[in-house]
């Protein structure tokens, strides 16, 4: 019988801790993999790298015409890639916002379910 109060105790004190976990340790934990979600992104796709080599020219052609397409090629790859990283940072970044307005939104359909409807 022991066991079972101790269960039981133990239960509403995860169902009251839960939203202060969610907020502050749950939220600290979300916002660091996001941001290491973007950083992988960012090594990945390295619109900086492509922008720091942008009158390098392409496969040793240095010759005016190698230069000019070489120039032209990466200001391409730096506008598409940079782009790319806007576009998924703003999506880790949304889902994060998700990801903390989640449950206020479960709780307020739940209570809105239950009063409103009766």
């Amino acid at each position: 019988m022991a066991i079972f109060i101790k269960l039981f105790a133990q239960f509403f004190i995860d169902l009251f801790y839960f939203p202060v976990w969610w907020y502050t340790l749950g939220a600290k934990r979300a916002f660091l993999a996001c941001a290491e979600l973007i950083g992988d992104a960012n090594s990945n796709l390295a619109p900086g790298l492509w922008l720091k080599n942008i009158f390098v020219p392409m496969f040793g052609q240095t010759d005016w015409q190698g230069r000019i397409t070489s120039f032209f090629m990466r200001l391409i790859n730096v506008i598409g890639r940079g782009f790319g990283l806007l576009i998924w940072t703003s999506v880790v970044w949304i889902l994060f916002l998700i990801w903390l307005v989640l449950p206020v939104f479960i709780v307020f359909e739940i209570a809105s379910s239950l009063f409103l409807h009766t």
